[in-house]
């Protein structure tokens, strides 16, 4: 049977020549993310149970009780999840082959172009990057991570496409690359005109919806509840354990909230469900929020989340990262939020953070903001 191949590598060559070995040879591979500690890697290794890990020194440690794949696996990416135990999806390489063919053509891929895969390796927005550039056969540089300078000096030498988060954005000169693929968090307000937005995730093996227009053999559809349902040939096999999320006509629910702009015949996603606040009764979706409090003086960094409240069942609370000693006062971030939403999205409440919780591609885990008052 063919086996799951952990690579316990950086970005770079040797992740690249180890990835094409073992799909030459039959084999699924699972990255594991570089930045986990100790207990953290052990917990996926045993959640996920891998036959063999590569490591950088060239070492091939097999693994007790590790288990195969099925023929046709070309992936196992472990999910992003806040917390509890790692699941794996499981991408064979139909879907891998599907999703960078379809989203080459939408990007106007051309025989000329050079892929920069500078993301986490063991998240499918920079792994898609090395999939896509196998598959097509288009130029491909891989870095163990992001740094600005790095970037910029491979646009110079030559590369036309790179995939980034908005955090990364914003720490280059965009005009450097032909285009870019942004995804992860919500994207700022204004985007250079060379950067096209994507919706996906890794049970889609990477974006499925640019622009908000559904790639080819992408079919979107919002249920009555407003969930955001996706059907398409790039879409997982099943979970590591086997469960297979898709409902029995194929429709994969995302639990992303959405709608169907009627103007623009284009999809917007509000959020997670568990993100949306409900409170006196209405409906506070935080990422419009916090847009308006970035833009306030003496705010570093914003997350916007629901605390349970006995008369309102749920408070819009926002987490300040400050630049000086203190934040804007409550009042000026009611005013400002006030001045562009109604009065129910302001924030009743301010707590000030060292740091906002975020996975490693920059989404903010409200999870652990609602869900741990002694921040306060």
């Amino acid at each position: 049977m063919p086996e799951l191949v952990a690579l316990d590598l950086p970005g770079g060559p040797a992740f690249v020549e180890r990835l094409r070995r073992a799909w030459s040879d039959g084999d699924a591979v699972l990255p594991i993310d570089q930045r986990l500690p100790h207990p953290a890697r052990q917990a996926l290794l045993d959640a996920l149970r891998p036959t063999l890990v590569v490591s950088l020194d060239g070492t091939e440690t097999r693994l007790a009780g590790g288990r195969p794949v099925e023929p046709g696996d070309a992936l196992v990416v472990a999910t992003s999840g806040t917390s509890g135990t790692p699941k794996g999806v499981v991408l064979t390489h139909a879907a891998v082959d599907a999703s960078a063919r379809a989203t080459s053509v939408r990007l106007g891929v051309e025989p000329g172009d050079h892929w920069l895969a500078c993301l986490p390796l063991a998240h499918i927005g920079g792994l898609a990057v090395v999939t896509r550039a196998l598959v097509l056969g288009t130029g491909l540089t891989v870095h163990a991570g992001f740094e600005p300078a790095a970037v910029m000096a491979a646009a110079g030498s030559g590369a036309t496409l790179v995939s980034l988060v908005a955090t990364a954005l914003g720490r280059i000169d965009p005009a450097g690359f032909r285009r870019i693929v942004l995804g992860g968090a919500r994207p700022p307000e204004t985007l250079p005109p060379n950067t096209v937005t994507t919706y996906g995730m890794t049970e889609t093996g990477s974006g499925v919806v640019y622009d908000g227009v559904p790639l080819d053999g992408v079919d979107v559809r919002v249920d009555a509840d407003g969930e955001v349902l996706l059907r398409g040939p790039m879409l997982l096999r099943c979970y590591r354990d086997g469960v297979d999320p898709r409902r029995a006509d194929g429709w994969f629910p995302t639990g992303d909230l959405g709608r169907w702009d009627p103007r623009a015949g284009t999809l917007q996603v509000d959020g997670r469900r568990g993100d949306l606040i409900i409170t006196g009764g209405e409906n506070v979706w935080p990422e419009p929020v916090e847009a308006i409090l970035r833009r306030l003086p003496g705010i570093a960094d914003v997350a916007v989340a629901g605390r349970a409240d006995p008369e309102w069942g749920q408070r819009v609370v926002a987490f300040v990262v400050p630049i000086g000693p203190a934040p804007p006062s409550l009042a000026a971030v009611r005013d400002a939020v006030k001045q562009e939403l109604p009065a129910f999205c302001a924030p009743r409440d301010i707590v000030v953070v060292g740091t906002i919780p975020r996975t490693a591609i920059g989404k903010v885990r409200r999870s652990a903001l609602s869900a741990d008052p002694a921040r306060d």
